[in-house]
């Protein structure tokens, strides 16, 4: 009684038409029949649709093409300013600041030796405008965050390690003296004979075990030095890539000081300011950042640490190490810097294997 009747076209209204995606001429029967060999009859929608997937194809591979060619013009276009125009400004630049550094510092130094006082603070002021011509000449952009550095006695500031120039990039606001090895690169020679002589530096040869005891001496007797300019010391021991935070060698955290520490984070979007002293002489890397587009960098100078009660020096290193790593981003690892200039002994490999196989072995018999 309540039920609605529906008519045949009603019905119809919501289904498909097959007719309608069949392509036109393939239904020949009278009456509109439709027969199995027409709907399994497809080839020609199945060129159709080929062929508009052939021309979508061509038309993005044409679009993929102009936009390589775009891009190949502005790489061309970007190595002929690096090179063909900003490396010879930054080359008169820097050139300029050797001249000026050069013509003050050698009457500063031998003219005034009765003036320590004077010249000290002339030679810090030198330093300090060459360093700023070193960063100019790699359009260097530093952003300084945190109160900056002072002469006070019983403190030491430690840093991250990326490259040689993290000393510049820091000198060129203080006046640091720091602790380094002895290195045969000319460049590095002429600065050690110039710039850091000036600043009272320490040197000191990796090879030798004496030296570490003479340079542990030498830097007591510097931090408790009030006219001495700001110790600045790289724990690490040598350059990393900016990535992650090696151990920190506990000489620096055993002076019985105040601990400064200073996080250093740097833009590789412009230039890796990493210098892999293993493949690369420092002179190749200051070319390489001289035909860079910039150095761009964060410095943060960071709240002084001191040790707290039963606290080690080792353990005093490693939470020195967190504050520094949290703030520029950087990962820690337990790694020894010096790893890299040494390979681990074949029993030492063998007894890292052998442990590993067994643990290994343990997991299996416990599934």
């Amino acid at each position: 009684m309540g039920k609605l009747n529906t008519s045949s076209s009603e019905l119809d209204f919501d289904r498909p038409n097959i007719e309608d995606y069949l392509p036109s001429g393939s239904i020949q029967e009278p009456h509109g029949k439709l027969r199995l060999r027409d709907l399994l009859d497809i080839s020609p929608t199945l060129t159709e649709a080929a062929g508009a997937i052939v021309d979508m194809l061509q038309v993005k591979s044409s679009r993929t093409l102009e936009l390589e060619h775009i891009l190949v013009s502005f790489m061309v276009l970007g190595v002929v300013v690096r090179y063909g125009l900003l490396f010879p400004l930054r080359v008169i630049v820097l050139t300029i600041g050797w001249i000026i550094f050069l013509s003050c510092y050698f009457p500063v130094h031998f003219l005034l030796k009765g003036h320590d006082k004077l010249r000290k603070r002339l030679e810090r002021g030198l330093v300090e405008l060459i360093c700023s011509f070193f960063v100019a000449s790699w359009t260097g952009v530093v952003k300084y965050h945190g109160p900056w550095p002072c002469m006070r006695p019983k403190q030491v500031f430690v840093a991250n390690h990326t490259s040689m120039i993290d000393f510049i990039v820091l000198e060129q606001m203080t006046a640091f003296c720091s602790d380094y090895a002895c290195q045969a690169s000319w460049v590095v020679g002429l600065l050690q004979s110039t710039i850091l002589e000036s600043l009272g530096c320490i040197w000191f040869n990796r090879s030798e075990s004496k030296d570490r005891e003479i340079v542990a001496k030498k830097l007591r007797e510097h931090v408790h030095g009030a006219d001495n300019n700001p110790l600045l010391i790289f724990p690490e021991g040598t350059c990393v890539n900016n990535h992650y935070t090696v151990m920190f060698k506990k000489g620096a955290f055993e002076l019985g000081c105040t601990v400064c520490p200073i996080a250093i984070k740097y833009n590789k979007i412009f230039v890796d300011a990493f210098w892999n002293s293993r493949k690369q002489s420092f002179t190749t890397h200051l070319l390489q950042l001289m035909t860079s587009w910039a150095v761009v960098c964060d410095v943060w100078y960071l709240e002084p640490q001191n040790l707290k009660p039963g606290e080690t020096p080792i353990e005093f290193a490693e939470r020195v190490r967190d504050i520094i790593s949290v703030r520029a981003g950087l990962r820690k690892v337990p790694w020894d810097g010096y790893l890299k200039y040494s390979r681990p002994s074949p029993k030492h490999r063998e007894r890292k294997q052998q442990s590993f196989a067994e643990s290994i072995l343990r997991r299996l018999e416990e599934k």
